[in-house]
């Protein structure tokens, strides 16, 4: 049996897994550690708030491992780097974003089939919004936004509206890889964890496995086939050191929170990102932001008296990461853009009751990088880059062409299905 090594355990490389263990031997390769919640309470990082001494986003790190943040130009890069990559972290939104992959000729009906058939999604938790969302949805009804709920994986039946679903949800109501990992594993599938991979070894045109530091070692892994998803800031870099060169495309997706106070709102005890409000080039959503409230001097506390409302941009696709890091900036069009959400976002607020002087912004950051692989019409099919060895494919956010300005993970996971069919076609044999 050939012998498979995915690098990165989040949406794309746990798909791999699971598609592929059984036809093949698979193993993951996992730079982070297993996922623990954030054990703070917020009231404890309320009380450190006040102390001063968080002032710097990057000491989240100290708080919550499971978050990796760089900072780049004026803006926070967030991911997840532990088992289960950034799914851990995220909100759990489920939203099909592929449409600029079919005029690539990518169809992925076929994929997202399955995975409605895999992972339960859903929006009852509109069941249980609290009254300050409720409000909220029907002033962005009222404003012709056609806000919609979102769209959520996992079983909400058990969600208590805690607020920390980018935390750990505490009662497993949300979906994350892990789910895909452990069906993986069920069927023999091995997973290394503190396992960072640097480089793939290529020999006469053909990856024969990979070159990782493994906890104090370093060590070579080899494989038949080898499929790169440990994210779209980390795969390229991987490329870079294999030899093979990337494009100057990065996108982030960044966020942008505006904020009012407002008595009791209680939006940190409420399932984040309810709902969303889609535009061109950017999607509206209601958010208390865990990044904004503990660095940023105009979040005060208590934290259940702000009532905030994120901003997620679809941004130009310009920019790089390498060994050195991201090198990422708001384009001229970005910050047009972006401001042009900001008064939509007053607008709301205002329609809330916020006065003018009683809204404020957060920090801009972004969780959501890729595109430095980009998918075109020729990879339609094979879904690999030519520039790549024939048995070495790529199954995340580096292959979209440009920024989703949405949740990736559902189309991401529709991808990574796509791209292992067309692994297993060549290689199964």
């Amino acid at each position: 049996m050939k012998h498979v090594i995915v690098v990165g355990s989040g949406a794309g490389g746990a798909t791999v897994a699971k598609k592929l263990q059984g036809e093949f031997a698979v193993t993951v390769l996992e730079a982070g550690k297993e996922f623990q919640p954030l054990a703070l309470e917020l009231g404890t990082i309320e009380k450190l708030k006040r102390t001063g001494l968080l002032f710097d986003e990057r000491e989240m790190r100290l708080l919550f491992p499971a978050l990796q943040i760089r900072k780049t130009r004026g803006m926070v890069l967030v991911n997840g780097n532990c088992l289960g990559g950034s799914t851990t972290v995220s909100t759990g939104n489920a939203v099909r974003m592929d449409r600029e992959l079919q005029t690539l000729g990518i169809n992925l009906d076929e994929e997202f089939k399955e995975i409605y058939q895999e992972i339960p999604i859903t929006i009852e938790h509109q069941k249980r919004w609290h009254k300050h969302t409720r409000r909220l949805f029907e002033i962005c009804t009222a404003m012709d936004l056609a806000p919609s709920p979102m769209p959520k994986m996992g079983d909400y039946d058990r969600c208590t509206s805690c607020g920390r679903c980018m935390l750990g949800c505490p009662r497993g109501a949300k979906w994350d890889s892990r789910r895909f990992l452990q069906h993986a594993v069920d069927r023999g599938a091995q997973v290394v964890t503190q396992c960072q991979v640097e480089k793939v070894v290529i020999q006469n045109g053909r990856a024969v496995g990979v070159e990782a530091k493994h906890r104090w070692t370093r060590r070579f892994f080899p494989a038949d086939v080898v499929v790169l998803a440990a994210g779209g800031l980390a795969t390229p870099v991987i490329l870079q050191r294999s030899g093979i060169t990337c494009e100057p495309r990065l996108f982030v997706d960044p966020v942008l929170c505006v904020a009012t106070e407002w008595p009791d709102a209680q939006q940190c005890r409420e399932i984040e990102m309810p709902f969303y409000v889609q535009r061109e080039h950017f999607i509206l959503s209601p958010y208390f932001d865990y990044l904004s409230f503990p660095f940023n001097k105009r979040w005060k506390p208590p934290a259940k008296d702000i009532l905030g409302i994120m901003i997620k941009l679809a941004d130009t696709p310009k920019g790089s990461v390498s060994a050195h890091g991201p090198q990422k900036t708001l384009s001229a069009e970005d910050k047009r853009r972006l401001a042009e959400a900001v008064v939509i976002c007053n607008d709301i607020l205002r329609q809330f009751g916020a006065g003018n002087d009683d809204i404020f912004l957060g920090t801009v950051n972004a969780g959501h990088p890729g595109g430095m692989l980009p998918l075109t019409e020729r990879h339609a099919t094979s879904m690999r880059d030519p520039r790549l060895p024939g048995n070495l494919y790529v199954a995340d956010a580096t292959l979209f062409p440009n920024s989703l300005g949405g949740p990736p993970i559902l189309t991401i996971i529709a991808m990574a299905k796509k791209v292992s069919k067309a692994c297993a076609e060549r290689w199964s044999a």
